[in-house]
Formats: structure tokens, C-alpha cells, sequence
């Protein structure tokens, strides 16, 4: 049976072996969710970057560009790093791609890369997710982006969801990373939205007058695609 851990941090990405398994890529708040709203709002492929004048420069290519720095959109590009820059209309996205770079979910996938598959995860395309990593049939390590290094909650509650999604056929036992997620998941279930509001990420996006950034981005199965990360390109499966 294939087991289920949890990365809490990219910053302890060393101590997993990714190869030969599937990383699912998080960052709820708000990068990966942005990435499955930009794809099933028709933009075509993603491209992730770690520098903003890398970014900047793909628009001399015909790409949209899309940043963020500490949750601020950053300045010179198209898009910032809110799911609803994709849905709204203002800015026309549908056969367009885009170059993103954020504070921490651009750097998680660029390090998942020795993974043999790595998915962009979100509770938006939640059971996409779990029904594409069942089909592998491969360990899989969730990778969360946390903040700046540092361990946060609603990427670590994702990780407890998928695995209470894959439990009937992963064993989701041989790591406490993965009990303790599951733990935080079955407090928080029942009101993800209001158990996060307690937490450092969310009241950051709060005083940003992002809230509506987070109640959108905790909706679960809104869209069933799964975007792959290989040769340097996001795309849907």
C-alpha cells in the first residue's frame, strides 16, 4: 500500500527522498490556488520563476505577468497573486499564459522538481487531486510552502484532507506528519474558513482587505482539473 507524508516546510524538502513518488505542490494561500483558477479560467500554461525581473522580462515574450511580494501584488505586471485576477474579467486571461513568481509557492515547486510527477494542489481541485495521485499509485509526499520557511496552517490542513480523502487506499499511519495533519483536518473541517482565522497567514491577508481571497480559497472541489509542473511549464493533465 502507498503511503502519505507531509512536508511541513520547503526548507526540509532535503530530508525526502521525492524520487520515485508524487509531490503535491501547496500553497493554499493563496499561489497553487491561483494556478487552478488562471487554468480553468483558459489560460493555456503557467510558467513559475523565483526572480521578478525574470518575471517581467517573459512579458517581452507575450506573457501575462503575474507576482506577488509579501502578499502585495508587485509592481510592473499584470496580475497579482489573487485567484479572482483570473475570474474577474478585468484583465482578459482566457488563451493567454502566464509568468508567476510569489513569496514561497513558485520556490516549493521549483524544489519538488526530483519528484517523478509534481501536481499543483488546492482544496479547489481537491478531489482532482486525490483521484489523479490513487491512479499513480506511488508515495506521495504533500509538499507545503508555508510562510518564508516557516510551517503554516491551511497548507498543512490541505495535506490532512488529502489524506483523509485517500485513506480508504494509501496508508496514512507510518508518518506522525501525516497524523498530526489529519488531527488539525478533523477540527477543522466542519468551518475551515473560521478555524483559519485564528492563523498568522490569514490575519495578514486580513489586513490586506483579502478576506474574500480566503473563503474563496478553501472551497473544496470547485474545479476538477490537476495541473502538472514538468519541463518548466504548469499545465492541466
Amino acid at each position: 500500500m502507498p503511503t502519505i507524508d507531509i512536508c511541513f516546510s520547503p526548507e526540509l524538502l532535503p530530508l525526502f527522498n521525492l524520487q520515485g513518488r508524487v509531490a503535491v505542490v501547496v500553497d493554499v494561500l493563496r499561489a497553487t490556488s491561483s494556478i487552478v483558477a488562471a487554468l480553468a479560467s483558459g489560460v493555456t500554461h503557467l510558467v513559475p520563476v523565483s526572480e521578478l525581473a525574470e518575471c517581467r522580462a517573459l512579458a517581452a515574450e507575450g506573457y501575462l505577468t503575474a507576482a506577488e511580494r509579501d502578499g502585495r501584488q508587485a509592481e510592473g505586471v499584470d496580475l497579482g497573486n489573487s485567484p479572482f485576477g483570473y475570474l474577474d474579467g478585468v484583465v482578459p486571461v482566457r488563451g493567454r499564459a502566464v509568468a508567476i513568481t510569489t513569496t514561497n509557492g513558485t520556490r516549493a515547486l521549483h524544489l519538488a522538481q526530483t519528484a517523478d510527477a509534481v501536481v499543483v494542489g488546492a482544496f479547489l481541485n481537491l478531489q482532482a487531486v486525490a483521484d489523479f495521485v490513487r491512479q499513480q499509485q506511488k508515495d506521495v509526499v504533500v509538499v507545503c510552502a508555508g510562510w518564508k520557511g516557516l510551517f503554516c496552517l491551511e497548507d498543512t490542513l490541505f495535506g490532512g484532507a488529502l489524506a483523509a480523502r485517500l485513506a480508504d487506499t494509501f496508508d496514512t499511519t507510518a508518518s506522525d506528519a501525516t497524523l498530526a495533519a489529519l488531527d488539525l483536518w478533523q477540527a477543522a473541517e466542519a468551518d475551515v474558513a473560521g478555524y483559519l482565522l485564528k492563523s498568522s497567514h490569514v490575519r495578514r491577508l486580513n489586513s490586506l482587505e483579502l478576506h474574500k481571497d480566503m473563503e474563496f480559497c478553501v472551497r473544496p472541489d470547485v474545479y476538477n482539473l490537476v495541473p502538472l509542473f514538468r519541463e518548466g511549464k504548469i499545465e492541466v493533465v
